[in-house]
């Protein structure tokens, strides 16, 4: 298996993410496709890493398998030394809600509740009071330099509002995981970069780890690490993109 160590390694002063020899199939019509080839791969922690390619490479599948959402084929995944899919699947879901923020590319707001609520739907869950959770949201807009919407619903902002709620609502309840995708596609650059730079502080804490998908070149000078995923492999891992890029 490629050389890394066994899961049983992981967690402690491991890996933030130890993923190992993950498979994928969809099934379409008679067909069966598989998108992810035996994908062997760490995650440390303190440390933000993007993930790059085409469209169709596996990128989304991939970040999906690592935070819980979407069961692989074959393999397994421990996430600050929990084997995740080990877990029955309402404790797999108490996991989530406690480690792993996700920022959805379709943002996934609640349309009947105002930015704040919606930034605060993690906290809510856990069971913090609701205006202690509401106003702990409030300060994470205004981090994110749209604290002015709070009252608003999500079809009264625009698309990169939107976007910055959900990565609000990713970032409220302080996770030990955030994985991203797409997270600066609706922003402009400078927008983009506040994120990313917030993205960054996050990441660089020793107990946290940040996975962003992205194309956005105008930020891949803030990453740790580079992955490239081809055709669903790893086909590049180091500090800056390949040239032929």
């Amino acid at each position: 298996m490629s050389g890394q160590p066994s899961l049983d390694q992981a967690g402690g002063n491991g890996p933030a993410i130890a993923v190992r020899d993950i498979a994928r199939d969809f099934v379409a019509g008679q067909q069966t496709i598989r998108v992810l080839h035996g994908i062997d791969l760490d995650v440390e922690p303190g440390n933000l890493t993007y993930l790059v390619g085409e469209s169709g490479s596996g990128k989304t599948t991939l970040i999906s398998i690592m935070c819980g959402i979407l069961f692989p084929t074959e393999g397994q995944v421990k996430v600050f030394g929990t084997d995740i899919y080990d877990l029955p699947d309402r404790e797999l879901v108490r996991f989530r809600l406690q480690n792993i923020g996700f920022i959805f590319q379709q943002y996934n707001l609640i349309p009947a509740i105002d930015a704040a609520h919606n930034a605060a739907v993690p906290l809510i869950a856990q069971g913090m009071d609701r205006k202690e959770a509401r106003d702990r949201a409030a300060e994470m807009l205004d981090k994110l330099n749209i604290g002015d919407q709070a009252n608003k619903l999500p079809n009264q902002l625009s698309g990169g509002q939107q976007q910055r709620v959900a990565i609000a609502r990713a970032l409220v309840h302080e996770p030990r995981l955030v994985v991203c995708d797409e997270p600066t596609a609706a922003l402009d650059a400078k927008s983009g970069r506040r994120v990313m730079d917030l993205l960054r502080e996050v990441a660089l804490a020793e107990d946290r780890s940040v996975i962003i998908v992205t194309h956005d070149n105008r930020v891949f000078d803030l990453a740790d690490r580079i992955l490239v995923l081809e055709d669903g492999r790893i086909t590049h891992d180091g500090t800056k993109m390949p040239k032929d890029h």
